[in-house]
């Protein structure tokens, strides 16, 4: 057996992978093209017997926004392993060659993943962060909401993307997990972006400063069956989320639902009259923290530290150890072992990415030895929650 790069080559081999794995492409969707093999942003390897492709695992190059910092990150994609094969550890050596030559060539020093099941994943030191969810809200309830003030709202051409990728990055910026939405792995163009929608309505201030936008496809149909889909609605002021929302209540004679795709606590919620918030699907993110003294230097954490901790028991050899940990604009090294706090390596995923405090890691068992230093690592980790807005 070898493991290696795939290449266009190999299409016809990583094709028939994916459709066992995945099931058969929707009718009518061509085959992978050689000519464009491979996609921006995209690394795929596998391991084959005498030209038998028995796994495959792609990792994508992104940038996700950790405690204010653009992290580079490794999303892994496409894990696919032969029916007679599953079980056989043929994993193992793929995932420890991709996220190496991640980190070796692009400085990924943290990895994700959407998991179809979290316990594949569990053994590589991931762990569940978030989940990027389908929310369908009645419509009616939309334009239930309170009106707002001070906000005017207009259609976006090509030429406002600048101005709508500003408000992105201003809320990425302000939690953890969030994809930048720059680099090799997001190549539309601003004409691209805006025609991928029915419309991009943004919500302006007095003096036409964008505050907000919503994108979202008008979908089929005119009855309570039919749904618009927003992709993003996202805003820096109350009434410009609400201006936002009501937009979409206008619809409410023609539309039954409005269907968000979010993440945790959306600041929308708190701004609807009802408590209709039905999470249709799901899809759980887990996160790998790769390299931990690239992952946890460098970021803009709270004032406080040092603090100390240790990890035990990664399976790709490169979290072992113990670390020293200051706050500020923050300042990670190795340091002797101690007596101190052990994270298994999910458990650092959990704390890094601010999802749950050291107090529910330890009741996972994935956190033990004195909690010397618990409160201090909340401190440091705890100031920003986990929000997803991208699935790949």
């Amino acid at each position: 057996m070898e493991t290696r790069a795939l290449t266009a080559d190999d299409l016809p081999l990583t094709t028939a992978l994916s459709k066992e794995a995945f099931g058969a492409w929707p009718a009518g969707t061509p085959d992978p093209d050689p000519a464009t093999f491979p996609p921006p942003g995209r690394h795929s390897w596998g391991t084959l017997d005498q030209g038998v492709l028995l796994a495959k695992v792609m990792g994508r190059e992104y940038h996700s926004w950790f405690h204010g910092v653009e992290v580079a990150t490794n999303g892994i994609a496409g894990v696919a392993v032969r029916t007679e094969s599953r079980g056989q550890g043929l994993l193992d050596d793929l995932f420890r060659v991709v996220l190496d030559e991640g980190l070796r060539e692009r400085g990924e020093v943290i990895s994700t993943l959407f998991p179809t099941a979290p316990g594949i994943y569990r053994r590589f030191g991931y762990e569940l962060i978030s989940s990027y969810d389908a929310v369908e809200v009645p419509t009616s309830a939309l334009a239930a909401v309170r009106p707002a003030e001070g906000i005017t709202l207009r259609r976006a051409t090509a030429d406002d993307f600048d101005a709508v990728r500003a408000v992105y990055d201003a809320w990425a910026a302000a939690h953890n997990g969030p994809l930048t939405r720059r680099g090799a792995s997001f190549v539309a163009t601003a004409q691209e972006f805006i025609d991928a929608f029915t419309g991009v309505t943004l919500a302006c201030d007095a003096a036409g400063e964008v505050l907000g936008y919503s994108s979202w496809v008008r979908g089929s149909g005119y009855d309570h069956t039919a749904t618009i889909e927003v992709a993003d609605l996202l805003g820096s002021t109350p009434d410009a989320l609400r201006a936002l929302l009501r937009s979409l209540g206008s619809f409410a004679t023609v539309t039954g639902h409005v269907r968000f795709e979010t993440s945790g606590l959306d600041a929308i919620r708190l701004l609807l009259p009802s408590l209709a918030w039905p999470v249709t699907s799901g899809h759980a993110y887990m996160l790998r923290v790769h390299d931990v003294v690239g992952a946890c230097t460098g970021l803009s954490l709270p004032e406080g530290g040092p603090v100390r901790f240790s990890v035990e028991g990664d399976l790709m050899e490169t979290m072992d150890g113990s670390y020293e940990l200051t706050g500020g604009t923050s300042v990670c090294t190795r340091v002797d072992s101690f007596d101190g706090p052990v994270f298994a390596p999910r458990g650092l995923a959990i704390a890094y990415a601010g999802a749950a405090s050291c107090a529910t890691i330890r009741t996972a068992g994935l956190l033990t030895g004195p909690a010397t230093y618990d409160a201090g690592i909340d401190g440091l980790f705890g100031a920003r929650e986990p929000h997803i807005r991208d699935y790949f």
